[in-house]
Formats: C-alpha cells, structure tokens, sequence
C-alpha cells in the first residue's frame, strides 16, 4: 500500500515528458490560435538558466527510500528547450521530458513524453504534440487517442511548472494555468503562501512558500519551498494524502548554469 500511495509524488517530480532525442520541432505559432509570433526575449521577462538537480525522498515517519529523482534543463542547438526528468527506485522508474519554446516569458510546449513502470503499479504512458500552427494538441494516454483544441497558454503537466517557477521570478503570487492532462484540459492553480526559511543540507535558507490551490473538501495538500537565492529552484516539496500519509522530496544538490 505504500507503494503504491509514492507512486502520485513520484509523478510530482517528474510530470512532464520522455527525453526526446534529436527533437528538432519548431513549428510556428498560430496567429489566430493559442500562442503569438515567437518574440525576442526582452528584460521584462526572466531568463531560462540551465540547471541540473537530484532529489532524495522520504516517506511517513521519516522512512528512507532507495531511489533518487534528477531534473535538468538544457538549450539545445537548435533554439529549444529540453526539460526532463528522471526517478530510478525500487518502486518506479519515471522518465519523463519537454520539448519548449521561450517566447517572451511564457512556455511554448512542442513534445511532451511521460512513461512509468514499477512494482504494484500499472505502466503508464502519455505523449502530446503540440501543433501551434493548426492549433491542435494530439497524444495517447494509456493507449487511448485523442485531440484537443489548443487553448492560449495551453501547457502540459511539465510545461506548468516550469511557467510556475519563471512566473514566481517575475513577482506573480496569485497562478492559474490550462493543462492538457490525460486526454483532457485541468486548471492548475498555486498561491505563494510567505516567506520561510528552511533549514537543508546543513544550511539555512531563504525561501519562497508556495501551495497548490485544491477545492475546499480536498483532503490531499501539496506544499512547495522555492528559494530565490538558486533561481527559485524547488528545494523541498511535500505532499499530504488523504489518509494522513506524508511524502517528501528535498533538493540533495544542483548545478546551475548562465
């Protein structure tokens, strides 16, 4: 039971999609679609850093799990961004990644990939390409076609966080996103919370709090520490399930880049 109660934090960490080799797609925007001509980035809109990070993870009562999650992201040489994510356990295994595009401070999803497999839990897998310039979004989820029509600011479940932590950055505390999500369209929604500092790997830092807004008979709570002086990367998330279970992850180390 355990098991499979990780398994939504692992996808936490890692939600967004496969690491696609060789992604050269760069399809133009719709002009009277979901997305604008792509612009020049300008000072008004923070800057993508790369960066790479790992993560440990705990559970209930502070028990230690065998396995570890990696998150990085990089600019490639044709414009795009890849952003992935990978979980190697004894529970699951996540390989998750994005292809983007930086238009002016927003995420451009292009190819979204998502596959898990582990112990006690069915393989999952999901893919979604993003057309701008048809406006349309097409993927499978467990095997299962589907088609959407691409709506402004549509992201996919990677694209979302990374536009959370960019929109942080810029001084956003309020957050509400369109996410193409297992064949379907969900609202994502996150408030800053406050200030806190938090004590990690024998430092003391300061960081930015951050909770996912869920309906207000939800029982489940997800809590997010951001801290602005490693370019609001996520340094602890932690997760409140409805049976009073608790799972944690906290930032191990990271290399950031300019």
């Amino acid at each position: 039971m355990t098991h499979r109660n990780f398994a939504p934090l692992l996808a936490t960490l890692t939600a967004g999609a496969l690491f696609s080799l060789g992604a050269t797609a760069n399809p133009a925007e719709a002009s009277s679609g979901a997305e604008p001509e792509a612009k020049v980035e300008t000072q008004a809109a923070p800057a993508l850093t790369p960066f790479s990070a790992t993560y440990s993870a705990s559970m209930s009562k502070g028990i230690k799990l065998n396995g570890a999650g990696k998150r990085e992201l990089s600019r490639q040489d044709n414009g795009t961004w890849l952003y992935r994510t990978e979980v190697d356990s004894f529970i699951a295994d996540i390989n998750e990644s994005l292809v983007f595009r930086w238009n002016d401070g927003q995420v451009v999803p292009l190819r979204y990939r998502y596959e898990l497999s582990g112990l006690m839990i069915s393989d999952r897998k999901q893919a979604i390409d993003f057309d701008w310039q048809a406006g349309l979004a097409t993927g499978h989820y467990r095997g299962e076609p589907f088609e959407l029509k691409l709506k402004k600011g549509a992201l996919d479940p990677l694209g979302y966080q990374m536009q959370l932590r960019q929109d942080m950055k810029a001084g956003k505390r309020e957050m509400a996103y369109p996410v193409i999500d297992k064949g379907d369209y969900d609202e994502e929604r996150f408030a800053v919370l406050e200030n806190e500092q938090l004590r990690l790997n024998g430092h003391t830092l300061d960081t930015l709090k951050a909770e996912k807004v869920r309906d207000s008979d939800s029982k489940r709570k997800t809590l997010m520490w951001f801290t602005p002086s490693q370019d609001y990367l996520l340094v602890r998330l932690r997760q409140v399930e409805p049976d009073g279970s608790e799972y944690e992850l906290r930032l191990k180390d990271a290399d950031l880049r300019s």
